[in-house]
């Protein structure tokens, strides 16, 4: 290891023994404990991110590609900045001028950029499971960056980090998921992680977008957001995601906007010190209005700095733990 690399783990600490995954394909799998890891060393990165000192040589000489089959742009852009601030040399991979065109499929395109020395592969596809199948078909690491519905645990990952940063706290919580519950990964990888360190949480949405079912996991749900306002400490305003209906699920855009944008009114109605949380991209006048987006109670760009901490730190830890051979 070089000098700057010793220097870096020293400030970093020494690679966490009880990590052992060498992918990162949900919250849904991993216990509080190993959320909480994540957290903490993400939260040692951010530290190092705001003191402007970035640059950490701690995957000098690792290769990772962003193979995404669907667009992104913080997601994409902020896992390219986290493995070259570590070091790592980053591939970015468009399914649009690739092989796919020809009739190559997904796995045979993994393996093949396998095979020029890739050591984690950083996934988004539509197809729920996608990062999964490539988990169980390649030797490398493999990092969900969104599959379809399903999950995309390092948006949840930096959610939460937002939220214990600026609450101090999970535990005990009331947190509110609002909008297009019924087609958002980022729903899913909040609730499997926020259930498990301890906040309780409400779903909340038109009924077409919010099933009863959510009860079953222990879910609040309910139709309304003024009725739940009041007692949530925070709100995080998800997009609604037509390019994943086949159907409106709504009269029309400004229907949904009078019953469910967060605006002036409604936060002089909420508790005084509520957070607010948009996963991005947001849409000013229908998720929430510009003087919300961009007031005091607004998180929306801690969460982006965040992102790049969070997955600097799930770029670390699924790499060291492929270096131990778990």
């Amino acid at each position: 290891m070089s000098e700057a690399a010793t220097e870096a783990s020293l400030e970093i600490g020494p690679f966490p023994s009880q990590w052992r995954r060498r992918h990162l394909l949900g919250l849904e799998e991993l216990s509080a404990d190993e959320i909480c890891l994540v957290l903490d060393k993400a939260q040692q990165f951010r530290r190092r991110i705001d003191a402007g000192q970035a640059k950490l040589p701690l995957l000098t000489g690792k290769t990772c590609v962003n193979l995404f089959f669907e667009n992104s742009t913080r997601t994409r852009t902020s896992f390219a900045l986290a493995a070259r601030r570590l070091g790592a040399d980053m591939v970015d991979f468009s399914a649009a001028t690739s092989s796919l065109s020809k009739g190559e499929t997904v796995i045979d395109t993994a393996k093949n950029i396998e095979a020029m020395g890739v050591d984690v592969v950083v996934v988004r596809h539509r197809t729920p499971g996608t990062p999964h199948l490539l988990a169980q078909n390649l030797d490398c690491s493999v990092v969900n960056a969104g599959d379809g519905p399903h999950e995309h645990p390092t948006q949840g990952l930096l959610d939460i980090l937002t939220i214990r940063q600026r609450l101090g706290r999970i535990e005990g919580l009331t947190v509110a998921l609002i909008g297009d519950i019924a087609h958002s990964r980022t729903a899913r990888s909040n609730i499997w992680g926020l259930k498990k360190l301890g906040a309780h949480i409400i779903v909340c949405g038109p009924s077409t977008l919010v099933s009863p079912r959510w009860a079953e996991l222990g879910v609040e749900y309910s139709y309304s957001l003024d009725d739940i306002l009041p007692r949530v400490d925070v709100l995080n305003l998800l997009r609604i995601q037509f390019e994943r209906q086949f159907t409106r699920p709504f009269p029309s855009v400004r229907e949904y906007a009078l019953l469910y944008t967060m605006d002036r009114k409604r936060l002089a109605r909420a508790k005084p010190d509520i957070l607010i949380l948009a996963p991005g991209p947001i849409n000013r006048g229908v998720e929430v209005t510009p003087e919300v987006a961009d007031g005091p109670h607004s998180a929306i760009l801690d969460q982006v700095t965040n992102g790049v901490a969070v997955r600097m730190a799930v770029l670390w830890l699924v790499t060291g733990a492929g270096d131990a051979g778990s």
